[in-house]
């Protein structure tokens, strides 16, 4: 035993004892100030989780060469200068500053295309798979910490943004590693309110969304019957974290009918999915709490399964490090640090009351806060947010990707016991049900692993357009977008824009402070087609809404009285169609 164990077992029975004293006096025990297990997580449950999901960030990384719009956007506004991207900020995607600020300092030191573009994200989710297995390791155990962590770094949402040049991602790992300073803190150790609040910040700034955590958290200290100091160092934390965002809410206000006007109201398909993802999460829970494990008399629980019995192989350390220590009663003001210690000469009492009955079952009040952390993490900030754009529509699943945390934790947990109860099996049983689940997993995951690395998993491919483009462009054709909004596709690729001349455009987006440029009159752009021989139409596909500003009807307009198509490219999310006057298909 190494002198760090032996001191903890030492702690341990001591506070043991006093407690047991305490009790046996009359008086309440004094809460213990931290954990009484080793506090730092072990380093499987981080690295093994990490390493995985940096793996499957690198696999094919570029995506065969391609990136949707929204990526397209990222590119282009980090390689604007400083100056024209503050400018940005004030009319535009205030939202993604923070994001574009980090992404503008990448492309700084290595402009390394697609592979500078994704790499942050990479990292981010590699981080994320990592506080994954701290939480788990935290609430559960080692093993059951770095299944988690799996779990998290193989669910196909979070393959798709680990591949994405977006903010999500490190939302995402900062929302996690919040709530496990979280964690740490509501279980006596305050010294890592300070982190929780800044990491909660942090993610804020990243993404306004991500003060959905806030409900979560809230909701975990209300499930667990937190102490009232415990609740008020938290609403401090998380209040400063909040109020710290109020200038990004003040600009960002003003943007949000221009950021969020092209989302429409959830639809029976997202309904569906966020049912079935909440309904995931459920069951996972009930298997971990049983029925009549809320009951403090039920025998239900991992500790008392007549099936499973501790394995003798494992390592101490590989011990959950806490249940939150949310025993305190819920209206207590006492602060768990200062608990008084019990006098150690007390004047006899005659009729002691008798000291309570050890918790036969610890591993179910493990299970509890564990599960009380996951769930609300799950589906609170999507359910609300889902709710809220019924009236208002504000939801897409990645503005709250970070929920994923709260199914990844349970479902490592219930790996964890699936393989303690078959600790007893024979070898040869264990290793072929190891096998069969691997093959199981290997065979749900690929098709959706693949898909997300297509350029089919996206809405379009800017990379496909640029390219039809230039192959399709001849001296003295004009481009056109429509929608005005799809000028981005070339955006990226200047040298193919430069070969067109943008018959529409007013001001290019940098001079104007905004995302796509500004366009001409309805009038002026329909006299400058008239002038041309060919025009490069950059369009939907078909099938889509068309908008019905008097620009957009103007350029179908025209197209279709005083042009003929000479060829259609029709390509993922897009269609390249060239048009021109009779007698110039050729070129």
């Amino acid at each position: 035993m190494t002198p760090g164990a032996r001191e903890t077992r030492e702690t341990r029975e001591t506070r043991e004892t006093r407690a047991d004293t305490a009790v046996s006096r009359g008086r309440p025990a004094a809460r213990p100030a931290g954990p009484s297990l080793p506090v730092g997580p072990s380093l499987p449950a981080l690295l093994v989780p990490a390493l995985a999901a940096t793996v499957l960030g690198l696999w094919d990384l570029d995506r065969h060469h391609s990136m949707w719009r929204d990526e397209s956007v990222t590119y282009q506004v980090a390689h604007r200068s400083l100056a024209d991207l503050w400018r940005l900020l004030g009319h535009i995607d205030a939202v993604h500053g923070l994001y574009y600020l980090l992404l503008h300092a990448v492309f700084h030191l290595w402009d390394g295309g697609l592979t500078a573009l994704r790499l942050p994200s990479v990292a981010a989710t590699a981080l994320a798979a990592a506080g994954v297995g701290a939480l788990g390791r935290r609430l559960a155990g080692t093993r059951a910490g770095m299944l988690a962590g799996l779990v998290f770094a193989a669910l196909p949402i979070v393959q798709q943004y680990a591949q994405e040049g977006r903010s999500y991602a490190l939302v995402c790992a900062a929302v996690t590693w919040a709530t496990y300073c979280f964690v740490r803190a509501a279980d006596g150790e305050t010294r890592w309110w300070p982190a929780y609040g800044g990491l909660l910040s942090l993610a804020c700034w990243l993404h306004e969304f991500a003060a959905l955590a806030v409900l979560a958290h809230g909701l975990t200290l209300w499930r667990l019957g937190a102490p009232r100091a415990t609740r008020r160092r938290w609403a401090t934390a998380a209040g400063a974290a909040l109020a710290s965002l109020a200038p990004l809410v003040y600009v960002s206000a003003g943007q949000s009918d221009r950021q969020l006007g092209w989302l429409g109201r959830p639809g029976a398909a997202l309904w569906l999915q966020f049912l079935a993802v909440s309904a995931a999460g459920l069951l996972l829970a009930r298997f971990l709490l049983p029925r009549g494990a809320a009951d403090p008399e039920a025998d239900s629980g991992p500790e008392a399964d007549p099936d499973s019995e501790p394995d003798p192989d494992m390592d101490p350390d590989s011990k959950p490090d806490s249940d939150l220590g949310l025993e305190a009663a819920p209206d207590s003001d006492m602060d768990p640090d200062s608990a008084p210690e019990p006098d150690p000469d007390p004047a006899p009492e005659p009729d002691p009351d008798p000291a309570p009955e050890p918790d036969p079952d610890p591993g179910r009040d493990r299970m509890r806060t564990l599960v009380a952390v996951a769930l609300p993490l799950l589906v609170a900030p999507a359910g609300l947010l889902m709710t809220v754009s019924l009236i208002e529509p504000w939801y897409v699943d990645r503005y709250v990707l970070y929920g994923m945390t709260g199914l990844a934790l349970p479902a490592g947990a219930a790996l964890d016991r699936a393989l303690a109860r078959r600790h007893r099996s024979a070898p040869a049983v264990r290793a072929l049900t190891a096998a069969l689940l691997a093959t199981a997993a290997v065979a749900v995951l690929l098709p959706w692993s693949l898909l997300v690395r297509s350029p089919q998993s996206r809405k379009d491919d800017v990379v496909a357009v640029a390219g039809a483009v230039r192959r399709a462009a001849r001296p003295g054709d004009v481009a056109l977008f429509m929608p005005a909004r799809r000028r981005e596709w070339l955006l990226s690729y200047p040298a193919v824009y430069a070969r067109v001349r943008d018959v529409a455009l007013a001001e290019s987006p940098t001079a104007s402070g905004t995302l796509e440029g500004t366009e001409l009159p309805a009038s002026v752009i329909r006299r400058r087609l008239l002038g041309a021989d060919r025009v490069i139409a950059l369009m939907d596909p078909p099938g889509q809404p068309l908008d019905p500003f008097p620009r957009e009807a103007v350029k179908r307009r025209t197209l279709q009285t005083s042009f003929r198509v000479c060829r259609r490219t029709r390509l993922h999310g897009a269609q390249v169609v060239v048009y021109a006057r009779a007698g110039h298909c050729a070129g």
